[in-house]
């Protein structure tokens, strides 16, 4: 038994525990939390997730190009500025850096933010030329940026947030929770939650429901707050929020590459993830003064954005086990059934 095990144990003696507070403590706990561990959970063999990332530089190489088209469009200001929170490994910052080309290049600077101690540790490596050189910078979360003319980018972030599943029971909303007995669902007052299920999804049947994020607009605030002038861009999984709850949508336990429900086994052990409400997302942004939106699947967004027939002219000229690697990138984010379908990439703009 772990001793964050003990710690779920005392507070379930005091009643009843919501999964969402479980998934926060699980996942953020400043000594036991599964994102404060050592050793970073990224990877194939011997970890528990993989992301785009993983998979190969294609994502940054595209989003270098769309943060060029943004910093275009902002009159090609000397200084181009790309905030990603939630960060982890540095791997997207140094993949977009080392794109970069031309003045867009000499312009662009990142900010790193995380507090994952292994995130931090691997992005010293990862951002190392460009940390010597003043064209990065490593914040903590709690550290507020300067005002940016640029971009806000974040990749798998908002589907780290603590999340509430909620539930209809065909005559009122019900949470999950876990008991000394295992997980159940008791009768709550879903409040906001309510009220927004409510409006998008008017007749609900019984099994329909979807999760919560109680800590999703203080976020956007904060980042939104930073962005003076220019792009919103958030890559994660997730839907619409009428989608999500005919579905019912719930929290989904990642450990060594296997994927389950079961959220309450190994706290501290686990990651722990929720789709994003991207409906609610958009509204929150809208509310921040954004505009200009898009919703789509990162394939779709991909090929839009990305220069596809010149990258396949230029790979003819690398060697072979370099020009399978990169094709086998490019289909995993654009071919149906792979990565780049199951994630969201929403956009918005700041004026």
């Amino acid at each position: 038994m772990t001793e964050l095990d003990v710690l779920v144990g005392e507070r379930l003696a005091q009643g009843p525990l919501p999964a969402g507070e479980f998934m926060a403590l699980a996942l953020y706990h400043p000594r036991h939390g599964y994102y404060r561990r050592a050793e970073g959970p990224w990877g194939f063999e011997g970890k528990d997730y993989y992301t785009a990332l993983d998979a190969g530089p294609l994502l940054g190489k595209a989003l270098a190009l769309r943060l060029e088209s943004a910093w275009d469009r902002l009159g090609r200001p000397e200084s181009f500025t790309v905030l990603e929170p939630g960060a982890g490994r540095g791997w997207l910052g140094r993949d977009i850096l080392a794109a970069a080309e031309g003045a867009f290049s000499s312009a662009l600077r990142y900010l790193h933010q995380d507090d994952n101690p292994a995130g931090r540790q691997e992005a010293r490596e990862a951002l190392g030329p460009w940390l010597k050189n003043g064209r990065a910078c490593l914040l903590g979360e709690d550290e507020d940026p300067p005002p940016l003319l640029g971009a806000v980018i974040s990749n798998e972030l908002f589907d780290a947030l603590p999340a509430q599943p909620w539930r209809w029971d065909g005559t009122r909303w019900v949470r999950e929770v876990l008991t000394l007995e295992g997980p159940a669902w008791e009768a709550s007052e879903p409040g906001s939650a309510g009220d927004w299920f409510s409006k998008h999804l008017p007749a609900p049947e019984p099994g329909d429901g979807s999760v919560w994020c109680e800590a999703m607009p203080a976020l956007v605030t904060r980042l939104a707050g930073c962005l003076r002038r220019g792009l919103f861009l958030a890559v994660d999984y997730g839907d619409s929020a009428d989608r999500l709850l005919t579905k019912g949508a719930d929290l989904r336990r990642f450990s060594a590459h296997v994927v389950d429900g079961r959220w309450w086994e190994d706290p501290g052990g686990a990651d722990l993830t929720a789709d994003v409400d991207f409906t609610r997302l958009q509204e929150l942004l809208e509310g921040e003064g954004f505009g200009e939106f898009r919703v789509t699947t990162l394939s779709r967004w991909i090929r839009d954005h990305a220069p596809l027939g010149r990258w396949e002219r230029d790979w003819q000229e690398l060697e072979s086990r370099e020009r399978v690697r990169r094709m086998e990138n490019l289909l995993q984010l654009t071919m149906p059934g792979m990565l780049g379908e199951r994630f969201r990439v929403l956009e918005a703009w700041n004026p």
